[in-house]
């Protein structure tokens, strides 16, 4: 089933479960009811910020809308190396192990992440909605959120509301090796 379908299916059965015209999700996302009705005839694929939207109304993770009930599993075990694998950027800085990946609608997403030396975010800060946990299992990371400052080292932890504009630095000699986790699910 192509992605449009997913989406679609799914926003639209979550939508009359829940009693909702599209008049009645477009007021309360702040999407507008054109754009609902063509993701759920699955003439468009949303945004990332469009299904963060949506995912807020009913409680959703953004994963929600995405995989496929049969794709996806109650209880997840891994061990490394067999973890799905991500880059977070073209600079290649960042690569992740997803814990979560295969939960059937998860609320959270957690990742062992290897930050390179020197790897960053990048220079411009961001922001978004949910929650964060960042545990440094070795390494040197600085994270800045709102101005202020935090330097990590080992077994240090730092958790703050992501809709506070931060960014991150691995300002260490090697690789820092992280468990990042995110409440609801975004990217990190």
């Amino acid at each position: 089933m192509r992605i449009k379908k997913i989406v679609g299916k799914k926003l639209k059965a979550i939508r009359l479960k829940n009693d909702m015209t599209i008049q009645e999700l477009s007021d309360r996302a702040g999407v507008s009811s054109n754009m609902i009705s063509r993701i759920e005839r699955g003439l468009t694929i949303p945004s990332v910020e469009i299904l963060m939207k949506l995912s807020v109304v009913f409680d959703k993770s953004i994963n929600y809308f995405v995989e496929e009930v049969r794709n996806t599993h109650e209880v997840v075990f891994s061990s490394p190396g067999t973890r799905a694998k991500t880059v977070y950027d073209d600079q290649d800085n960042m690569h992740t192990e997803s814990f979560t990946s295969g939960l059937r609608d998860p609320q959270f997403m957690s990742f062992y992440c290897t930050v390179q030396a020197g790897g960053s975010s990048g220079h411009d800060h961001m922001y978004h909605p949910g929650d964060e946990l960042i545990y440094l299992i070795n390494g040197e990371l600085q994270v800045t959120i709102d101005g202020e400052v935090f330097i990590l080292r080992t077994g240090d932890s730092l958790s703050f509301k992501s809709h506070l504009p931060h960014r991150w630095q691995n300002i260490g000699v090697g690789d820092a090796h992280v468990i990042w986790t995110l409440s609801p699910f975004t990217t990190i």
